[in-house]
């Protein structure tokens, strides 16, 4: 016999993770636990029930499914939180448990994009000669650190709240939390004489803006790849979730 209630461990910190627990949380006979690393620490919370902090690596993670009784796993988390994602496949592959990833689709070139593909940070470090002088560096702060030794530039960071250390000397900050549109992107970047940009690929509309402004004003564009993702199910819009849920044994309709 099902239990009343199926349990969904939500792995967020993400837009596309709030907008759908913003919906899930009406779904029948659901129960919604959203995850957040708490790295940020004034973080929106998503609707439903919170969970803050780390599970501590696979392991703790496949202990916490079976403690808190959790039916499925969405991974709802950024594109390059790879470390996370791994351990949400291993955790779901160990203790049984079904897990869909959902993924929003990367950006792609578009005429008047004049990107450089690299594989990592480091690499992109390696490619920032042909960025000019003052670069605008959009990386989590985790990944700052390859561009340290570089002093050929001057870079502007954006980072979501003020950082207590940063690894780079030679760098202007501001701070700010998305989504950001073109114009004012467009705005920032000629105030500051950027001349070239470094990016994840991460996809959807939230940071999309530095891409169209870059665009707009032909500026070289250092683009990270995504790491590489560990099979399974996907999916790449809301809609999907909601398809994968209908599949479940014993879901409502």
């Amino acid at each position: 016999m099902s239990k009343a209630k199926q349990r969904i461990l939500l792995l967020g910190g993400t837009g596309d993770a709030r907008r759908l627990a913003a919906r899930l949380v009406d779904w029948p006979d659901l129960t919604v636990i959203s995850s957040l690393a708490g790295r940020t620490r004034d973080a929106n919370r998503p609707a439903g029930d919170v969970r803050i902090g780390g599970f501590g690596g696979a392991v703790g993670l496949t202990r916490y499914l079976e403690e808190a009784a959790i039916d499925a796993v969405i991974d709802a988390t950024h594109p390059y939180a790879a470390e996370i994602s791994a351990n949400a496949a291993q955790a779901c592959t160990a203790s049984g448990r079904p897990l869909l990833t959902l993924l929003r689709l990367p950006w792609n070139q578009q005429p008047g994009d004049r990107w450089i593909d690299v594989a990592d940070a480091a690499q992109a470090a390696e490619r920032l000669s042909a960025l000019g002088p003052r670069v605008f560096l959009t990386l989590g702060q985790k990944d700052l650190a390859p561009f340290a030794a570089c002093t050929g530039c001057r870079f502007l960071v954006r980072t979501i709240e003020q950082p207590t250390s940063l690894p780079l000397t030679n760098a202007d900050v501001i701070v700010g939390r998305g989504p950001f549109d073109g114009a004012a992107e467009l705005e920032l970047m000629e105030r500051h004489a950027i001349t070239g940009l470094v990016s994840k690929n991460s996809g959807g509309d939230a940071t999309y803006g530095k891409i169209e402004a870059a665009r707009h004003l032909l500026l070289p564009v250092v683009m990270i790849a995504r790491p590489p993702r560990t099979e399974g199910a996907v999916a790449e819009t809301e809609e999907e979730v909601f398809t994968w849920l209908r599949a479940w044994p014993d879901r409502p309709a």
